[in-house]
């Protein structure tokens, strides 16, 4: 076994013996191997074939990948300032290597090659799409340009690597250092008793007395929902409003600059490419054709929303302001208005449904529907973790052989990155014979068990999770095996939420939701009662939920089409963008130290960037999807085998609207997302 246990690629990863001085020696030695390999390729003089390029390239990428993928998924949830040090050091060297690979035109003339030869037909589906997709990200990436535009070219891809994880450590350092401390319970008056605990604890763990709040989510959203003092809710949302801005505590920490950057370098690569913006370039490997397509949809989408979310706005205002003496709702009102209407309402709120979702119940009920509908079987295994809290499950099929694995990481905590996720660590692919199978790191940000308790999650949490395992399932019941089209790899970017949205309506369906619920205390079933409270209020408020994910998507797409570069700039700022589309499709004021950009993540530190619109884009999908399981039954495993065999199973190898449409039978429709959404007719 490999001393340096990045290089140990004999079975999963040694995260219990990874430390930040692994890093440097694994990179180096595993780009050196990649170079020799992609020597060898490239000057060979047989007659190009599948084993000759593809084969060789994959197998030295894949060790590379994994590597890479283990450092990268431990700075985002432990991260620590050795780690930080070690992967920051390392990460311009990697880009430079994707980045020269992606340029070098020994290898894109034997990808020509293999593309042009008669030989090409008698290739599987999977070794042709990945044919033409190395194709199309070889131009992508510069090989045709010019020797000088190249190195130009190079320079801005490990620039803008650099930003964004900037932009990334930006908003962590910014989050983990926010806290403020109350002297006295009743100062947290309204605020659930498993968020006061939790504060009690995190002040006792570092000496302190009274109660630490922290912009976590697991603290930050309760406070804004139940928190009687107005002060104390307007303290936080501020501060979670104004991170990684020049309005938050440390400026060094401030994103506008590096905003400003990531736009410019964007378009300067864009425009060496011979595209007239980024979002043109971002387009090209989706779905989507053009910017102006997607800017139609989601235009189309705000026209039909917003006289919804006007509805929502002005029913909630009144009630804030008839029922919480509130004349006028601010920002930091919104979320406790809400949670106080919705229990006015339908008399129920979030934390009483909350005790009806145990950890172990909810992760019962996912796993037995995905094993009723695609016939395979979960089962907890053990593996080296990074975390204590971490859990591991291995997947096999009905006649036991394995089919993959994956890590689940649900708890918020210091060092971790916020939001939820999921990621690859090991792909399914055939390597000199024998078949790798794949591997996902699933990840959340919810409240960790306290007082002796299980953990125990809202509605909207669960639907969290399942969302995640969506993506995850997408990476490990794949059955094809060839590495860059397996799994998730290759699957246009606004087509990879289809299987994630795709999962969360099941945590609307009663068959499902009754055997995943167990009060904490009691061991009682969720009340059908309840559940009808529930679904009730499943659309309430729905029409300001849309207007919010197409002003995010709407704001992207025309940063990344309309904002010019610097001395020719069509709007002064994002911000000024920003606020001409919220004057076309919000309708919900912002405070004015709302700094939301600075914290866009997605786009500034993620693959969102110009994609942002895939959210409602892949929601089209997953509902009409899931359509046809309302028709043939909630948990029918023919439509299962279905979905599994012509969405899941086909990962990247074709286009995800021929697979929509081999599961389907016809092409997507809209009627379903509207249905799901309560706007099917006019208000």
């Amino acid at each position: 076994m490999n001393t340096n246990p990045l290089l140990d690629f004999s079975g999963l990863p040694r995260f219990d013996v990874i430390r930040a001085a692994h890093v440097t020696e694994a990179v180096d030695a595993l780009l050196a191997e990649g170079q020799r390999t992609i020597e060898a390729v490239a000057n060979a003089t047989t007659r190009p074939s599948w084993d000759s390029v593809a084969e060789p390239l994959a197998e030295s990428l894949d060790r590379l990948d994994r590597a890479w993928g283990a450092v990268r998924h431990l700075n985002a949830i432990v991260n620590t300032p050795e780690l930080r040090e070690a992967h920051n050091a390392n990460l311009p060297k990697v880009i430079a290597f994707y980045t020269a690979l992606a340029q070098d035109l020994r290898l894109y003339g034997k990808y020509r090659a293999l593309r042009e030869q008669p030989e090409f037909a008698a290739l599987d589906d999977a070794q042709r799409k990945l044919i033409d997709n190395e194709l199309r990200d070889f131009k992508l990436g510069g090989a045709e340009l010019a020797d000088a535009q190249k190195d130009r070219f190079r320079a801005v891809q490990e620039e803008l690597a650099d930003l964004s994880t900037r932009f990334e450590e930006h908003l962590l350092d910014a989050t983990n250092a926010w806290a403020h401390y109350c002297e006295s319970e009743a100062e947290l008056a309204g605020v659930p008793a498993e968020v006061v605990a939790e504060a009690r604890a995190a002040a006792e763990a570092e000496g302190k007395a009274g109660y630490k709040l922290t912009l976590r989510m697991p603290c930050y959203l309760p406070v804004l929902q139940y928190a009687e003092s107005r002060d104390l809710r307007r303290r936080l949302h501020e501060a979670y409003s104004t991170r990684g801005s020049d309005l938050g505590a440390n400026r060094e920490w401030n994103n506008a600059p590096v905003i400003a950057r990531i736009l410019e370098l964007r378009r300067e690569a864009a425009q060496l490419l011979g595209y007239h913006n980024f979002a043109q370039v971002s387009l090209v490997p989706k779905m989507a054709q053009d910017p102006d397509e997607v800017v139609a949809f989601l235009r189309d989408l705000a026209r039909r929303a917003k006289p919804f979310a006007e509805r929502d706005y002005a029913e909630l205002a009144a009630f804030a302001r008839l029922e919480l003496a509130l004349p006028e709702m601010a920002p930091w009102d919104i979320a406790f208005a809400t949670e106080r209407l919705k229990a006015r309402r339908y008399a129920f709120n979030e934390q009483e449904v909350r005790q009806y979702f145990p950890e172990g119940q909810v992760l019962a009920g996912l796993f037995r529907v995905v094993e009723t509908i695609y016939g395979v079987r979960i089962h907890a295994a053990h593996a080296p973790v990074w975390h204590p809290s971490v859990r591991f499950f291995a997947i096999h099929d009905r006649q036991g052989a394995p089919v993959g694995k994956f890590y689940f990481d649900l708890y918020a905590r210091e060092g971790k990155q916020g939001g939820a996720w999921m990621d690859d660590a090991i792909n399914r692919k055939r390597v000199r014979g024998s078949l790798q199978h794949p591997v996902a790191y699933l990840t959340c940000n919810l409240s960790a068990p306290a007082g002796g308790k299980p953990a125990t999650f809202t509605h909207d949490e669960v639907i969290t999770i399942f969302h995640e395992f969506g993506h995850g399932l997408h990476q490990l019941l794949t059955r094809v095996e060839v590495a860059g089209v397996s799994g998730i790899q290759g699957v246009e970017w606004d087509a990879v939420e289809l299987p994630s949205q795709f999962m969360e309506n099941f945590c609307w369906e009663w068959d499902v939701v009754r055997e995943m619920t167990r009060h904490v205390d009691s061991n009682a079933p969720l009340p059908r009662e309840l559940f009808d409270k529930m679904l009730a209020a499943r659309n309430f408020l729905s029409g300001m939920a849309t207007v919010r994910q197409l002003e995010m998507g709407l704001f992207d797409m025309r940063l990344h089409t309309e904002f010019e570069a610097v001395g020719r700039l069509r709007w002064p700022t994002p911000q000024a963008l920003l606020d001409d589309v919220r004057h076309e499709v919000a309708v919900v004021p912002r405070a004015p130290y709302d700094r939301f950009i600075e914290s866009f993540a997605h786009v500034f530190a993620g693959g969102y960037a110009a994609g942002y619109y895939s959210y409602k884009w892949a929601e089209v999908l997953s509902a009409d999807a899931f359509s046809l399981f309302e028709e043939e039954g909630v948990l029918s495993p023919t439509a299962g085998a279905r979905f599994l065999d012509e969405v899941l199973a086909r990962g990247g190898s074709r286009p995800a609207l021929e697979s929509f449409v081999a599961f389907r039978g016809r092409p997507p429709q809209l009627d379903a997302l509207l249905r799901h959404n309560g706007m099917i007719a006019s208000p």
